[in-house]
């Protein structure tokens, strides 16, 4: 079987699952407690915290631990509002954002802030005007995704924080770094972001480990109320291990970034072409986006169908992102993308990892037309 959903989730890196097996059998402590056992746990999440900033060029205090990035994306979204209210309740977003962030602006929606959603163009980009003219004097926050999970659709994130701190420097910018660490460059601080988001599982981490870059200075309101973890942001006892593979994983990954972005080039662009040549398939993403995800659609065809008969053929994809996949519903970002109903609910996302070989494109090709082969008669009927 042969797995293309790194997007989704990624097999965790050797290298993580040996550093994280010897901590969890010989350094149990409680970080937070004062004797040995604690303070020998409390340096291994020193060290895992700046390891973890040192990777995206931020200071060390400016990381705080969670258990993922949907946590992460809650915090910074809902942290962000209600301790800045007294400024507005005003915030921006794009209808394409990973559900975690699109179901906190809801949220907060259904609690009373305003909330502007800006539309994406054809190939699911917003640009750095759009942004700017949408801030308005009670504006609290900005939040955008660096790579789109579905289509590998890349915002031009440095140049909306430049236009954005420019014209309302007091607007907090927050932006969801899932799919972009490890990929592409990331460069949170550069970029003017108040707040970033990651999640270990994405990057060959350990899943339940994510952290948030907090900007020096910037004050949020607690989710998880409790004892004084992570500056008194995030309480409850940290898991060690977790935290400790995440750097590990964060550390291999920023320094293979460059070398995993040509390699999974070459492979996104020769999977495109073949693609492009199969005439019941529509691709949605672009070559300008991210090196590791290619989506494409297969108009009439119910895409958990396709995803079953290319599993039997011994390949293994996703439909929308995986938070979403399980929905029979079309896909909310290929209709925000002006696809029709028929392109939304026949999506299916190939998403590559630093494992994948040009023997392995070939068998994807193969079995991709098998399955339309298979599927041809019963096109238009589902």
């Amino acid at each position: 079987m042969k797995y293309f959903d790194y997007a989704a989730t990624t097999p965790p890196h050797t290298d993580v699952i040996r550093t994280m097996t010897e901590i969890m059998e010989t350094q149990f402590g409680n970080p937070s407690s004062i004797h040995g056992y604690g303070e020998r746990a409390h340096q291994l999440l020193r060290r895992a915290r700046s390891a973890c900033a040192v990777a995206i060029g931020v200071k060390t205090e400016e990381i705080v631990f969670t258990s993922g990035a949907t946590e992460s994306n809650n915090l910074a979204i809902k942290g962000a509002a209600l301790r800045y209210q007294s400024r507005g309740r005003h915030i921006i977003t794009t209808a394409t954002e990973h559900a975690s962030v699109y179901e906190s602006f809801m949220q907060l929606q259904q609690w009373g802030w305003e909330v502007t959603w800006l539309p994406v163009n054809s190939v699911g980009v917003v640009n750095a005007q759009q942004v700017v003219d949408a801030i308005r004097p009670d504006t609290v926050l900005v939040s955008l995704m660096h790579v789109n999970n579905e289509t590998g659709a890349i915002h031009p994130i440095a140049e909306i924080g430049k236009q954005l701190k420019k014209k309302a420097p007091r607007v907090l910018f927050h932006v969801d770094g899932v799919q972009g660490f490890g990929k592409i460059k990331s460069s949170p601080a550069a970029w003017g972001a108040d707040l970033y988001s990651l999640s270990a599982h994405k990057f060959r981490g350990p899943k339940g480990a994510g952290l948030l870059y907090v900007r020096s200075g910037l004050e949020l309101t607690p989710l998880l109320s409790g004892g004084s973890q992570e500056q008194g942001l995030r309480a409850g006892t940290e898991n060690v291990a977790l935290l400790v593979g995440m750097a590990k994983a964060m550390r291999l990954a920023a320094e293979d970034q460059v070398d995993f972005a040509r390699r999974t080039t070459m492979l996104r662009d020769r999977i495109m072409e073949f693609i492009r040549e199969i005439p019941e398939f529509v691709v949605n993403s672009r070559k300008e986006g991210a090196p590791h995800i290619v989506h494409f659609s297969y108009p009439g065809m119910k895409a958990e169908v396709a995803l079953h008969t290319l599993e039997q053929l011994g390949v293994t994809l996703s439909t929308q992102s995986a938070c979403s996949s399980r929905s029979a519903e079309p896909s909310r970002v290929l209709l925000a993308m002006g696809r029709d109903a028929a392109c939304a609910a026949g999506g299916l996302r190939i998403s590559l990892g630093d494992e994948h070989t040009e023997e392995d494109v070939v068998l994807l090709e193969q079995a991709l037309h098998q399955m339309v082969a298979q599927l041809r008669p019963l096109e238009r009927r589902m």
